[in-house]
């Protein structure tokens, strides 16, 4: 009974078959093909800064300091610009006023942790317009000329006449803002001014409130030989002037 019985179990297993049926699942996306387009990134450019960085961050970029660089001269806006003199990221700017230098790394740091130790504990935003992409270069003191320019030494920022440097954005009062500004700019070298968005910009040294840029770029009036009126000498005295000593 086993003998015949277990041949015709194993012949019946051998018969059946599984066969796999997948599961369809509803789907969740829309009937339509939706085609995925790559976005295009901007490489090495810093969205809240004039100058533009390689990478690393606004105080120290990802450049080789092997590599020497020239000392250069900031940038001097002779053809009407009036870029990076007006407030664009925040509602404050602290703008240098006096003339364009180059300012360290170091110091930009320090007039940053001036602002953040003031506005301690506040809500705020601290936006950098410039960057430390400029290696400068010391051979030290008491060296002969020649063998060289030198070995590095700090990174700088070439800051125009008339750029701002910082923004703030918050919700910070004006006249605490004004306040942490202030002592950024003891800190700092160079004369400095603060100011609010909406102001007007400045071209060169001049700022174009009430006056437009068309009026700065037109050339000047000329003026008839009839209109000129002759000056006197300066030992010699016009009849119309009445003397100090005249009784």
């Amino acid at each position: 009974m086993r003998s015949a019985t277990t041949p015709s179990l194993l012949g019946a297993f051998r018969s059946l078959k599984i066969a796999h049926t997948p599961t369809i699942r509803p789907s969740i996306l829309p009937s339509a093909v939706t085609v995925s387009r790559p976005t295009a990134v901007s490489q090495n450019v810093r969205l809240f800064s004039a100058s533009a960085s390689m990478a690393g961050n606004w105080l120290e970029p990802s450049i080789d300091r092997k590599k020497k660089m020239m000392k250069g001269r900031p940038r001097v806006a002779t053809g009407g610009s009036v870029k990076g003199t007006t407030v664009v990221w925040g509602e404050y700017g602290l703008r240098m006023i006096d003339h364009h230098r180059r300012i360290s790394a170091k110091q930009l740091k320090v007039a940053e942790d001036t602002i953040k130790a003031r506005l301690r504990g506040q809500k705020y935003r601290l936006y950098k317009r410039v960057c430390c992409n400029v290696g400068v270069y010391i051979s030290g003191n008491e060296i002969r000329m020649g063998k060289g320019k030198g070995s590095f030494d700090h990174w700088a920022a070439r800051v125009a006449v008339n750029q701002i440097i910082l923004e703030l954005k918050g919700l910070v009062h004006e006249q605490v803002v004004r306040d942490a500004f202030r002592l950024a700019g003891n800190k700092l070298p160079g004369q400095w001014e603060f100011v609010k968005r909406g102001e007007p910009a400045v071209v060169g040294i001049t700022k174009l409130d009430g006056v437009t840029l068309e009026e700065l770029m037109r050339p000047r009036r000329k003026v008839s030989a009839d209109e000129i009126k002759p000056v006197s000498a300066p030992g010699e005295i016009s009849e119309t002037r009445t003397p100090l000593d005249a009784p």
